[in-house]
């Protein structure tokens, strides 16, 4: 087996970067090894990175496992992987698995709760963290896999999680009693999938996006209206509420202007540039706590079917909105991590990289 290798963004400025080869790391009793195969890169990782501290996206990989100083990062990646090695019961050499993986091209995981559907990830540094980041499915016992539709799940289904979660966050509270819903970032992957949910569900659905993206967002038919951030001062002041996912202050700014007192919820939803947001955001959204709520509410399972349910009707429209840019190798995902940091990426591209 050839050696391994690690990709990883230095913390203070997600800019600088570095490839570095490693050596395949040995297996122990109660853990698997995973080899890296497929990732997808959107701004939805590097979200993860300018959250890194924060909301301690840079502990799922410590750096110093791959032999790394602590000023490296390791950005966590969506995607395939192949188990290569096991000495855990139900963790079979071969099992193609789905889930949260590093920039690197081996994964030492401790699997437990282990069942057809996969495992989760009780690695004592991972112990405290978002509960759903440690889930990883096994292909054979997922429904929503499709062999054919690999890159839609690496590319979209993390971002359809918070989607999904978002719009449905938005419909258990009556949509805020508001006329109109504002999305910002509009043409992102999160925010359309989201108003793909939410479209004739509820209130007129508004597209915020930039002018250069107004005829692709328009495009998506999932959006009653689609305005450039330029025409803020052109929007009906009707009872409003914003979801946040541009993460742009001169944004929050103009709405507040023009619809004073009829703003009535500001939500920050993540980011999808390097501007922080929520602390200017009334409230923040964060998925997993409406899928705690809804977990107790459905039950897992039932979770599970309606997230199915959605991801089907998504996925039937969505791959006429994408063009999938497929790279091979660490190089090539040094370069999509550089392309998307720098806002190159058009919204229909998504950047795969198989390794």
């Amino acid at each position: 087996m050839a050696d391994s290798w690690t990709f990883a963004v230095a913390r203070d400025d997600l800019g600088q970067t570095t490839l570095v080869d490693g050596t395949i790391p040995a297996v122990a009793d109660g853990e698997a090894l995973l080899r890296v195969d497929r990732v997808g890169l959107t701004a939805n990782n590097v979200t993860y990175a300018v959250l890194g501290d924060s909301m301690r996206y840079w502990q799922f990989f410590p750096p110093a496992v791959q032999g790394l100083g602590p000023q490296w990062g390791l950005p966590p990646l969506w995607g395939f992987a192949e188990v290569v090695a096991s000495a855990v019961a139900g963790v079979e050499v071969g099992q193609r698995i789905y889930g949260y993986l590093p920039p690197a091209g081996h994964l030492v995981v401790r699997p437990d709760r282990v069942d057809a559907s996969g495992f989760r990830e009780a690695s004592p540094h991972r112990a405290e963290l978002p509960s759903p980041y440690n889930a990883y499915r096994a292909t054979t016992g997922d429904p929503a896999y499709q062999r054919d539709q690999e890159d839609l799940l690496i590319l979209f289904r993390p971002l359809f999680f918070t989607s999904f979660m978002l719009a449905d966050q938005v419909a258990d509270n009556d949509f805020y009693g508001a006329e109109a819903l504002l999305v910002s970032s509009a043409s992102s992957k999160t925010a359309y999938a989201a108003a793909f949910e939410l479209h004739r569900r509820g209130p007129r659905l508004v597209g915020l996006t930039s002018p250069g993206n107004l005829a692709f967002t328009r495009s998506l038919g999932c959006y009653d209206e689609v305005v450039s951030y330029d025409d803020i001062d052109a929007l009906d002041v009707v009872p409003t509420a914003y979801l946040d996912l541009s993460g742009a202050p001169s944004t929050r700014a103009a709405l507040r202007r023009r619809l004073g007192d009829r703003l009535l919820r500001d939500i920050a939803v993540g980011l999808t540039n390097q501007t922080p947001n929520a602390d200017a955001a009334e409230e923040v959204f964060f998925a997993p706590v409406q899928m705690r709520k809804r977990s107790n509410d459905w039950g897992r399972d039932g979770l599970d079917q309606r997230f199915t349910e959605a991801w089907q009707r998504f996925t039937a429209v969505v791959s006429g909105w994408l063009d999938v840019r497929v790279g091979t190798g660490p190089a090539a995902l040094q370069h999509a991590w550089l392309d998307v940091l720098a806002g190159r990426t058009p919204p229909r591209v998504g950047h795969v990289v198989q390794l």
